[in-house]
């Protein structure tokens, strides 16, 4: 299946679409595969989301993931799972694409017309035309190149006065990561130590509620054998998404069971990118749940949620 960013779109394509397409299809149930499906649903088309997983945001908390998938079906996105697109035809006359989706479990295959495809399975280093082979840097076969995470040679490649930061390196494909590396790298530039942490870089997925995150899911505490404990406060509860009419979603915090350090903490809400800073803050200083359940919060906010979760763990 090729884009043709006219019919088959990357989300370059979907971006610079003047209308809205009567019906799309998203294959991909990723980050942006679901914020485009979130951005065209809002103005009127009618979404089915393709994902060969049993669920939506693979790295996202299970319970961020069903609440999502959940929240999406409200709106009237169709998501259906454990399937595949195992081609496509352009129809021209028609102004639209015929499908061939298979159900992974069952084999069942069905042919359905779209008035537009998005193709979003992931993204990739773009390395290929930099020449790093005329200045002998080395990269791994994905195309990202290989860098040094050690304080006395902080994101340098093998080749020691060439340095690399973002997405062309391994860490979260984000720019404000990218930022961060790049203020680590000018910091051991001058001064001969640099820093960077990609676990305090929170993640945010711009659907319509928002998905936030930073640290550990609690799929990874449980496959790691970590005692955990959780806290989770729903915004139905809460009296600014409330008086908003824009309560769905929550707010969880994963904690150690016998330290109460915060570990993680997952946030689906309108505001849930703002709400995450504090997160990120009070992680990076290394505060436990008794912290945040110590300290006021203005009310009504959103961030009343925050606290509450916060204590419920």
């Amino acid at each position: 299946m090729s884009i043709d960013e006219k019919y088959i779109l990357s989300s370059t394509g979907a971006l610079e679409m003047t209308k809205a397409p009567e019906s799309l299809l998203v294959i991909g149930g990723g980050v942006i595969g679901l914020e485009m499906a979130s951005v065209w649903n809002n103005y009127g088309s009618k979404v089915t989301v393709v994902e060969f997983l049993d669920r939506i945001l693979p790295p996202e908390d299970d319970e961020v993931s069903k609440e999502m998938e959940k929240i999406m079906k409200k709106k009237g996105i169709k998501i259906r799972k454990t399937t595949k697109v195992t081609g496509a035809s352009i129809l021209t006359n028609d102004d639209c694409v015929e499908v061939e989706i298979e159900d992974v479990k069952t084999g069942t295959k069905t042919t359905e017309k779209f008035s537009r495809v998005l193709m979003s399975i992931g993204r990739k280093a773009n390395t290929e035309k930099l020449g790093l082979d005329n200045v002998g840097i080395l990269a791994e076969q994905n195309g990202k190149i290989k860098v040094s995470t050690d304080h006395r040679s902080l994101l340098s490649t093998n080749v020691s006065n060439i340095f690399a930061i973002g997405d062309c390196i391994e860490g979260p494909m984000l720019a404000h990561k990218a930022e961060e590396d790049a203020v680590g790298v000018v910091d051991f530039i001058a001064d001969g130590y640099g820093h960077v942490d990609w676990n305090m870089v929170p993640s945010v997925v711009y659907t319509s509620p928002e998905i936030a995150s930073i640290g550990r899911t609690e799929r990874w505490l449980l496959e790691n054998k970590v005692d955990y404990k959780k806290g989770v406060f729903p915004f139905k509860a809460n009296s600014r998404a409330i008086a908003n009419v824009d309560n769905d979603g929550f707010v969880k915090f994963l904690a150690d069971k016998h330290t109460d350090e915060i570990l993680g903490i997952h946030i689906i809400s309108a505001q849930a990118g703002e709400m995450i800073s504090t997160g990120v803050l009070a992680m990076q200083y290394g505060a436990s749940c008794e912290d945040i359940g110590r300290t006021c919060f203005a009310h009504p906010t959103l961030m009343e949620a925050f606290k509450e979760a916060a204590m419920a763990s």
